[in-house]
């Protein structure tokens, strides 16, 4: 926050609060007027990107910070408005979406000395299944990548290939550059932290195969004609309109869920849940829980092979 206070009409404005001004001129906090501004949540964007918050980080604040100002309509913040915007949240979201937006929101509270308006989250009770409607297998990456590679893609297979064979997030991408295929490793820096992800030699040959023929002496593997980097958006539309040529259904296929086929079949091998949070770049195993969770139809084959039922 800054030390500059405005003066509106009597009242003097001081980092989003009112003080009236007592009989004898001084401030008594007769009645606190929390206000949400727009200047108010730049102020706490430009101080989340001080803190060194991740760029996505701090784009989602900033669109739920502005859903809070909109349905607010200029008037003061109490608990019990807080507490009805949330419930309007719950007829429109699914319930972790909800948590996102409290999330933002109850960060933008402290930094402003709003504690008080602070707000519970919604209990989620920890899913067991996964639809498998969205659940990406491994026969569905093979036909994403025979799909590509038939349609004379080779970037895009190698991309695949690489997002799924090293569990990358898409925003990662940019860290596989030639220099990192040479020496077998790639060091990600992301959310604040820096892991080391190793390249295993087949796929450090396949790289450097694709960037010699593509004249890439340097820098990024993954780029456009004129040399930038591919976007998020970018490689999600590529990968959407492969799914329709592969025969794959749409919903399995982005980016995100080749991490997620990554993790379930390191642990299938290896059963280290504690080593593959490490390789994910995980701060909580209880993160890399949620991406080893299966079908239904995954679990009732595992029932089946107890043999408990004669």
């Amino acid at each position: 926050m800054t030390d500059e206070r405005k003066t509106m009409g009597g009242l003097r404005m001081d980092g989003g609060r009112s003080m009236a001004k007592g009989w004898n001129g001084t401030d008594s906090v007769s009645a606190e007027v929390m206000i949400v501004t727009m200047e108010s949540i730049e102020e706490y964007l430009l101080w989340l990107k001080g803190e060194e918050r991740a760029q996505n980080t701090i784009q989602k604040y900033s669109r739920d910070l502005r859903n809070l100002l909109r349905w607010l309509e200029s008037r003061p913040l109490t608990k019990i408005l807080t507490t009805e915007w949330k419930e309007s949240l719950q007829t429109g979201y699914a319930a972790t979406s909800v948590n996102s937006m409290l999330a933002a929101a109850n960060g933008f509270f402290k930094w402003m000395g709003w504690r008080d308006l602070s707000l519970k989250f919604l209990k989620i009770q920890r899913k067991v299944f996964c639809d498998k409607k969205k659940e990406l297998d491994e026969e569905d990456y093979k036909k994403l990548i025979a799909a590509a590679e038939n349609l004379g893609k080779k970037r895009l297979a190698l991309l695949i290939e690489t997002l799924c064979g090293l569990g990358l997030r898409v925003s990662e991408v940019k860290y596989i550059t030639v220099a990192a295929a040479r020496t077998g490793q790639a060091e990600i820096r992301m959310k604040g932290k820096v892991r080391t992800v190793m390249i295993p030699s087949k796929l450090s040959r396949k790289l450097l195969k694709y960037a010699k023929k593509n004249k890439i002496e340097s820098g990024e593997i993954f780029i456009t004609r004129s040399g930038k980097g591919l976007s998020r958006s970018q490689i999600w539309r590529e990968m959407k309109r492969l799914s329709e040529v592969a025969g794959v259904d749409p919903e399995k296929v982005f980016p995100h869920n080749l991490r997620h086929l990554f993790a379930r079949t390191y642990y299938n091998i290896y059963a280290d849940i504690s080593k593959l949070a490490d390789v994910l770049g995980h701060s909580s195993v209880e993160t890399t829980r949620l991406y080893l969770i299966s079908s239904g139809e995954e679990h009732a084959r595992q029932l089946e092979k107890l043999g408990l039922v004669s």
